[in-house]
């Protein structure tokens, strides 16, 4: 590449802020995605996803360093890593890695929205308790993340203004799940295992 190119101001004042901007994204991205690894215990992959962030912004900032007196840079490093943790969270959405668990007070009726989580493949577990006004249930599942989406369909069927909380979970075993689906971070786990026996 002709080295007037590299220091003309169309390349320190366009080219250079984008290509810092772009990898401020991927590495802040990558920092999103390590850290839910990281919460979900897969130590075989965060420091996969770490090395390549930590790469990533090396030559980033390099780059600043490199032509300080570029404030454009700055405005560009900054935009990046914004937009960054919103494409993280995009990502992180669209894998819905791991599991969470719903909890629904319900009526009476209760055993009714267990057997329609079951006929679709979903455990339910169901604890009688006393509210406020009632009697009624309490009712547990643990599904896979990605399969939230069917369970809610599901609930709004039984009771649109149904009282739920959702929160997530580390880690689940020996329970009734869809064998439908394989959650990313299954998915991911099995390709670093791949790569790592034929290296």
């Amino acid at each position: 590449m002709d080295n007037s190119f590299l220091t003309s101001d169309f390349f320190g004042y366009a080219v250079l802020p984008f290509m810092i901007f772009v990898a401020r994204i991927c590495d802040v991205s990558l920092g999103t995605m390590r850290i839910i690894f990281v919460s979900k215990g897969a130590k075989n992959i965060a420091p996969f996803i770490g090395f390549f962030e930590v790469l990533i912004w090396i030559i980033a900032i390099s780059r600043i360093m490199h032509n300080h007196n570029n404030f454009v840079n700055y405005f560009a490093y900054a935009a990046g890593f914004a937009t960054g943790n919103y494409f993280g969270i995009i990502i992180e959405e669209k894998l819905a890695m791991g599991f969470q668990m719903i909890r629904v007070f319900t009526g009476e009726k209760g055993q009714e929205l267990v057997k329609a989580l079951n006929c679709k493949g979903f455990g339910a577990t169901s604890v009688e308790a006393h509210g406020a006004k009632e009697k009624g249930y309490l009712i547990y599942s643990i599904v896979h993340r990605n399969e939230m989406g069917a369970v809610m369909n599901i609930l709004n069927e039984y009771n649109p203004k149904a009282f739920f909380t959702i929160e997530d979970i580390r880690a689940a075993r020996e329970g009734i799940f869809n064998p439908k689906k394989h959650t990313s971070l299954f998915i991911f786990s099995n390709i670093l295992k791949q790569w790592r026996k034929g290296k």
